[in-house]
Parts: C-alpha cells; structure tokens; sequence
C-alpha cells in the first residue's frame, strides 16, 4: 500500500490496470476504502480507462468557499433559498468546487441540476461529473433526439438520476428533491430564451426555484454578469472568491503571460497579414516544441464583405438587409446570410456594372484557416464553428481529436473560449480582439472584454504558464486593457460609471417592443403610432421615470423579407407601464434583453 501511494504522490493518477499488475488488488482496494484515492471508472465509449488517483485537496480559497456552501446546504439559511456568487479566474478551480458541493448535496440527500450555457460545452463536463458520479447523472439538451429526451426524462422522473446536466431548459426535468442549481459560465447571454416564447432568463428561474423549493444557487463566473456583481456588491447575492489558478496537483499557480499587439503599429511597418509577427513567431515556436495552439476569432466564414471597387456595391442578400458572407468549406465556394441561411453563387462581374473588379474584405475562421496552412503547412489545423459541427456529434469529435493532440492549431469562434481545459495548450491568439466593440448595444464592451478574458484563460493549464496575444486596432480600450491584465475589477469600475452616467442597467430596467412587418410602409407607421401611444400613457399616468425610446430600425433593419423596427422602455420600474397598456399582437415583449439586435 505504501509504494501504491508513493507511485501516485509522484505522478497523481496511474490506470488502474497497471496498479493492480504491480501493486496488486488488495492493495488498490485498501486505499479505495481508506478514502486515500479515488477511483474514476472507465467511460461508456471506451476510450478512457479506469484511473486511481489522489483525492484532490481543496486550495484555502476553495476550501473557504466550500465550507460556506456546505453550511447553506446544511442550514437553509433561508426559508427563501440562497444564491452564492463563485467569482473565480479561469483556471481557479470552479469545477472542483461544483463537483465536492454536489457531493455534499446528495449526502443530505437532494439532487442537483447543472446548467452549461452552450450545447458544445455538454460533453466536456459531463466526462468529468460521470467519472465522479457514474450513472446518476443524466443530460438534456436540444442536440439530443426526442426519443433520447424521452428516454432521459423517465430516468429522470423515476429517481433513477440524481444530477441533471444540460443548457437552460434542463432547469425544467421533473427531478425531485432539488437542493442545488448550478449556472455554469452565469454572465452568458445564452441562458436566455428568445425564441419562442416565453423569453426567461435561466438565472432568473433558479434563482425563483431555489426561493420556491429552499434551494442553494452558485452562479460561477470568472467574469461575472455586471448586473449580477452590482447585486453581490449591494448585498443582494452572497459572494465567494476564487483568485489564484490552480494546478492539476491543487498547488496554486500563475495566470498567463498577456501580450497586446497594436495593428495599427504592424501596418506602419509593413506587416498586412492577419498575424503579428510576435504570433508568428510563437506559432512556429509552438510547432517546435510539439506544444498545442488556438486561434481566435468570433466571426466565421472567410470574407466578411464582397464589394465592387468599381461602382462600391456590397453583395447583400435580398431577403436581409445585411451583406453576404464568403465562404469556401471543403473547396466549395459560396454566399451565405448568416441570418436567413440563403446562399447563392459567388460572383464573377459585379450584379450592378458588371465589373469584374471584385474586392474581399473581412476576415472570418475560415479565412484564418487558410492563411494558416499557408504560413504553416505542416502543422495540423482543426476548425471549430457552426459550420464545421453542426450537432453534439462533431463537437465531440473535434473536441476529443485536439484533446489528444491530433492536432497543433485549433481556430474557433466562441466556442474555443468557454470550458477547455487542454494541459498541452501553451498559446491562445486572438486574431481581432475588436469585433463587437462596435455594436449598437450597451453590453458591448461587457460582451468584449468577457470573452477575451475566457479566452485567454485556455492557456497555460499545463505544466507552463501559457502566453496569450491580444492583436487589435484599439488597444487602448478599457475592456481590453483589463482582460489583458485579467482584471475583473478595473474593468468593472469602469463599466460601472459608464452605465450609471448614462442610466443603463443595472441602474434601471429595460423593456424591448419589437414589430415585424411585411410591407415597410405600414411597419413605419405603426411603429410611429405605437410609440406616440406609449408616450400618451405615460403623461396620463404621471410616470415622469420612464421614459420611451424610439421607434428605431432593428438591426439588422430586414430579416428573411421581414422590416423590424423596436422601441425602448426605460425606467426602474417599467412594467408599471406595461400594467396599463394592451400589447397590440403585432409586436413583441422582451423584458431586460439580452440582445438589440
């Protein structure tokens, strides 16, 4: 027993097979039932063996903030349940905190729901919540068929599952005895619903539930949603801290050395290519030294803009009032609308003046791709969008295939900046920090510097520290400037006052009203006339604090031949307004939107 526990101090794991050979099963079984280690079974598929390993010792900032999630578990605080705020960096060890309270939970015998913002992030924890938990844990998610749902849902409701995993509608399985919620990567804006209705906010329902059942609620972030850390600030949601990175070992660690590239300073020096030569350089590096990278950029595609040089027309789609994206997946050149799916040869001559002066702008993933394999032919190249996998099947595949390094070079949108724990991943690249620092919408730098931040939180969660390289046009921007130092703080003091100066949540409340219509005359003008009623009821009533906004276009203004114009309701109680109106049944109702588009 003692060489057993030798051998597993000095490499932490070994299969279980090649420690019964050596060690033999006595001595495996001793130390099992000692609690000295931990035994993770094999996986359904096969492709994991069964591991002994050392039961991870909690960081003191875990183990403070588990000792407080426990007591709220035990006690109940509140007859109205308790929500904690786990605000802890990338690599903190949030996980292992979700995993050891669920563990606590379903000793006082409840049961637990797990909410994971995106289908692609479903089969990287539910690997690791399976191999702590076996078959009590079940998933639901729209990637799944109706029969599997079905299936799941009887499980479910029988009691033959104990924790629930899945996206936002997995806060609705019939599990009895629910003692915890789980929102896993809280600040997303996937967690609400949009269509079709009803709009809910996952947060919101958790949060009613555990007032409702008695529940405990962790909302864990390392970057938290700004409304939901002005509540844990103003005392409204209880908070626990997570600011070191933790190794695999549980021994406290750095975050990544954070490098911010100027591209305006590239150009000045003649460098046009997408890549800075400080990331061409630590990509060839990387190549050398067999240590895996990522490349990020939130847009696919390979050109944003078709455009002739001629006459200045943009290819738009003609149902959307938007331009038409280039793409050439697998060798097939095409035009796709991102917002209608229409898709449409790729132009020769200009449609207006049949010139054939044809410009491609933009850039997109699979633009990146292909520059790539250019500068680097020998390194093997994984794309990972909505194109490249369209259902649970092919994220695991690319997920598994960069997992065990089959692959040198992951490119992804979003998707690459949410969960990966990769230990051989040494450098993420963010090849345009800037999109969506632009967009009409307040949340837009929120929105930047959360995911830069995620992002960068996929380095150096091996043996090295990781270095992250920012490229942008503004780096002087503050959602840049603190997701490179990785400081939620800096960053939230300077969001703070900016939506307090100009009256933005969480400082008030907002109500989107939103028309569709067919025919843009009549859409013009009944925008008008709603908006002008708004404002009659509002005078009648006295609400001098709300105040209407609009009627303005949506963006984009025309969706698959549909015109949408919306309004704005702004006040800090704005549904006293909606308490006094009929909603005509053209228009829409979102209460705090998470999007204006």
């Amino acid at each position: 027993q003692l060489a057993l526990l030798n051998e597993l101090a000095k490499r932490n794991r070994l299969e279980l097979v090649r420690a019964r050979k050596f060690f033999g099963s006595n001595a495996v079984a001793s130390i099992v039932n000692a609690g000295l280690a931990r035994l993770i079974t094999a996986n359904a598929a096969g492709d994991r063996p069964a591991i002994l390993e050392l039961p991870k010792l909690p960081t003191p900032e875990q183990k403070k903030a588990l000792d407080h999630i426990k007591q709220s578990l035990d006690e109940k605080l509140t007859s109205n349940g308790t929500t904690w705020l786990l605000h802890g960096i990338t690599g903190s060890g949030k996980t292992e905190i979700y995993l050891q309270a669920i563990a606590h939970c379903l000793e006082l015998g409840g049961n637990a729901i797990v909410l994971v913002p995106e289908l692609a992030l479903t089969p990287q924890i539910l690997g690791r919540f399976k191999a702590r938990f076996s078959s009590s844990v079940g998933i639901l998610h729209s990637g799944m068929t109706i029969n599997q749902q079905g299936e799941e849902w009887w499980k479910i409701l029988n009691g033959d599952r104990n924790i629930v995993i899945g996206t936002r509608s997995a806060l609705f399985a019939p599990l009895s005895d629910v003692g915890l919620i789980i929102l896993d990567e809280e600040h997303e804006w996937t967690y609400k619903q949009q269509e079709p209705s009803p709009r809910y906010h996952a947060r919101d329902v958790a949060r009613y539930m555990a007032q409702t059942l008695g529940s405990v609620v962790i909302l864990g972030s390392a970057t938290p949603d700004i409304g939901t850390a002005f509540k844990s600030n103003s005392g409204l949601i209880r908070k626990l801290e997570l600011r070191k990175r933790v190794e695999r070992s549980g021994a406290e660690r750095d975050t990544a050395n954070v490098e911010i590239i100027d591209m305006r300073e590239e150009l000045k020096t003649g460098n046009r290519s997408i890549f800075s030569r400080a990331l061409k350089e630590q990509l060839i590096a990387n190549l050398e030294s067999k240590k895996q990278s990522i490349l990020f950029l939130n847009r696919r595609g390979s050109s944003r803009v078709i455009k002739c040089r001629e006459c200045g027309i943009v290819v738009n789609c003609n149902r959307c009032s938007t331009g038409m994206t280039f793409h050439q997946n697998g060798g097939q050149q095409r035009l796709l609308c991102h917002h209608c799916g229409r898709q449409r040869e790729v132009p020769i001559k200009c449609p207006k003046c049949r010139s054939t002066r044809i410009k491609f702008m933009g850039i997109g993933t699979e633009g990146v791709e292909t520059q790539l394999r250019q500068f680097l032919p020998s390194a093997r190249i994984l794309r990972w969008d909505s194109d490249s996998a369209k259902n649970i099947k092919a994220h695991e595949r690319i997920l598994q295939s960069f997992a065990s390094h089959d692959a040198d070079v992951l490119i992804g949108t979003q998707m690459v900046a949410k969960g990966l724990d990769i230990p051989s991943v040494d450098l993420v690249g963010v090849v345009l920090a800037d999109i969506g620092l632009h967009l009409p919408d307040f949340r837009a730098s929120e929105r930047t510097f959360q995911t830069l931040t995620q992002v960068a939180g996929r380095a150096g969660r091996g043996s090295g520290q990781g270095n992250v390289i920012i490229q942008s046009y503004m780096p002087e921007h503050y959602a840049i400037q603190a997701a490179a130092a990785q400081d939620y703080e800096l960053f939230y003091d300077a969001e703070i006052k900016y939506r307090k100066a100009m009256l933005y949540p969480p400082y008030t409340k907002m109500i989107r009203f939103q028309l569709e219509q067919s025919n843009y005359d009549i859409g013009a003008k009944e925008s008008m006339r709603f908006k002008n009623f708004l404002n009659k009821v509002v005078r009648e009533w006295d609400m001098t604090s709300v105040q209407v906004i609009g009627p303005a276009p949506s963006i984009p203004h025309k969706i698959k031949n549909s015109w949408r114009w919306h309004i704005f309701v702004r006040s800090v109680t704005p549904e006293y307004l909606i308490d006094k109106i009929a909603i005509p049944p053209a228009w829409t109702v979102d209460v705090d939107p998470e999007s204006f588009s």
